[in-house]
């Protein structure tokens, strides 16, 4: 299919209203609550990423807090990237350049993640940086320098995997290195600095909850070599790049060796290659997710029009459609089917929770005077307190991810309060009997998914802290003693006199 651009803008309306119609209609997901709670309540910071889709969020909760609407950055995205790639592919030709604008909306997760997380202001500034950076290095302009640099520290404060890339700038420099090079890197890092203070800063006054997340505490159930993580990371691959342009690469090898002599050709490839690679050594101890990748996927395809000829990319493209096609037919399937569908699944309670949590919290409303509602995990807190319009704190010792509710929460302030727990699992009283005057369990039904309801009445905070948050202390806010530290919420709240340290 060769490319022009009514046929670009036929696929780009007929995307966009896929992706709309996925972002009315998915329900919001606890990973996309939780940050919609970082909107509601700003900072500088917060527990497990930096701060900019908090950032962002909060500008569109000033809007509505309807879930299309804050989606709209995800759903506006491939079609940002589409355009920049039409544009910096623009001399290369009309189907080239609108080519590639609509591989960039037919990729599998471009197709249809309009999932508003970390990762959608990674993508946009991490993708932005790299087209600014490769039209520094090739021509020289200390202006496109600055502005890869500025975006570049937009993706700092919206996640460190952006670091990646700037590793990827960093080897085009020490690779035949020359003053014009290491002067342009010099002025993009240096446009990072302030952000990379900033979250310096924030840190040091926070326990320093970026760095045990992401380095120390998120690691803890790590089983080490797994042959089983490659081979699901290669089959990661072959789905967000899809088989074709996998065989496409490894057919090509030649052409790439010839591309990497080209000045450009070697910068892209840093870029597009170095981080999945580094990836693909993490594979060997550690599972990638899928969202990993997303930031450098639209890298690989700019390599395409120098590795195919016209008709090649052109019954690519019509793989890219094909492909999209059935996805669509899969969407519009699944969206057809009762919920109970996945009634045997051991996810048909999350299920019910996140699709149908009003019915939840309508059994929950009787008691929303009376008791602090809670649950036992961020996601089902975060979740049902968006739904609620009301904030559910979490209870007990939850895991390692997402514990920004310990930022949120002074449990002090509710010592003798009643606290309801809603649980998806039958709850072990020895798990709450210490910390209640009183305690009681009831069960709730709803659409053939078992709740469980754990009324405790008199919290007793003193107990609470010597057998909760001391273990919470010593697992997930052992700092290290070289990490300077102004400030600790949660040892300053709890254990004042005692520091947040190994």
């Amino acid at each position: 299919m060769t490319m022009t651009y009514p046929r670009f803008l036929v696929i780009f309306g007929a995307t966009l209203l896929f992706r709309a119609w996925l972002a009315v209609t998915l329900p919001i997901t606890g990973d996309e609550a939780y940050f919609i709670w970082w909107g509601q309540i700003p900072d500088w910071g917060f527990y497990d990423h930096p701060p900019m889709i908090g950032w962002w969020l909060a500008a569109l909760l000033q809007v509505s807090d309807a879930a299309w609407w804050l989606r709209l950055p995800a759903l506006l995205l491939p079609a940002i990237m589409a355009f920049a790639l039409a544009h910096h592919f623009r001399a290369q030709g009309e189907h080239v350049a609108w080519g590639m604008a609509t591989l960039a909306l037919l990729t599998p997760l471009n197709l249809w993640n309009v999932i508003i997380t970390t990762d959608t202001a990674l993508v946009f500034f991490s993708f932005l940086s790299g087209l600014a950076f490769l039209r520094a290095a090739r021509d020289d302009d200390w202006r496109y320098y600055l502005l890869a640099g500025v975006l570049l520290a937009g993706g700092v404060l919206s996640k460190y995997f952006v670091a990646l890339l700037g590793f990827a700038y960093l080897l085009h420099a020490l690779i035949r290195p020359n003053p014009r090079k290491w002067r342009g890197l010099l002025l993009c890092y240096a446009m990072v600095l302030p952000a990379l203070l900033l979250m310096a800063w924030w840190n040091a006054g926070h326990c320093w909850p970026n760095y045990m997340f992401n380095f120390v505490n998120r690691h803890e159930n790590a089983t080490g070599l797994s042959w089983s993580y490659p081979l699901t990371y290669v089959a990661m691959l072959l789905y967000v790049l899809t088989p074709p342009v996998m065989l496409h690469l490894f057919r090509q090898r030649s052409a790439l060796r010839a591309f990497w002599q080209r000045p450009d050709g070697q910068l892209l490839l840093l870029i597009a290659l170095v981080p999945l690679l580094l990836f693909a050594g993490l594979s060997l101890v550690k599972r990638i997710g899928l969202h990993w990748v997303l930031s450098f996927v639209p890298f690989v395809l700019m390599l395409l029009p120098n590795l195919l000829n016209a008709n090649r990319l052109a019954r690519l493209i019509r793989f890219f459609v094909g492909f999209a096609v059935l996805h669509v037919l899969i969407f519009g399937v699944v969206a057809q089917l009762p919920l109970e569908t996945w009634k045997n699944t051991r996810l048909y309670n999350g299920l019910v929770l996140t699709v149908d949590a009003r019915q939840l919290l309508d059994k929950l409303q009787p008691y929303e005077n009376e008791y602090v509602f809670a649950s036992d995990g961020y996601s089902n807190a975060v979740t049902l307190g968006y739904n609620a319009r009301r904030y559910f704190m979490v209870f007990g010792l939850a895991s390692s991810h997402a514990r920004h509710d310990d930022i949120l929460t002074d449990v002090r302030a509710l010592d003798g309060r009643n606290i309801l727990i809603v649980r998806k699992t039958p709850p072990p009283l020895e798990e709450y009997a210490p910390y209640f005057a009183e305690v009681e369990v009831r069960k709730l039904t709803i659409r053939g998914a078992d709740f469980h309801l754990v009324f405790g009445r008199g919290f007793k905070y003193a107990s609470y802290r010597d057998g909760v948050l001391t273990q919470i202390r010593q697992r997930y806010y052992a700092v290290p003693d070289w990490l300077p530290q102004t400030a600790c919420y949660f040892c300053d709240r709890y254990f004042p006199g005692t520091a947040c340290h190994k």
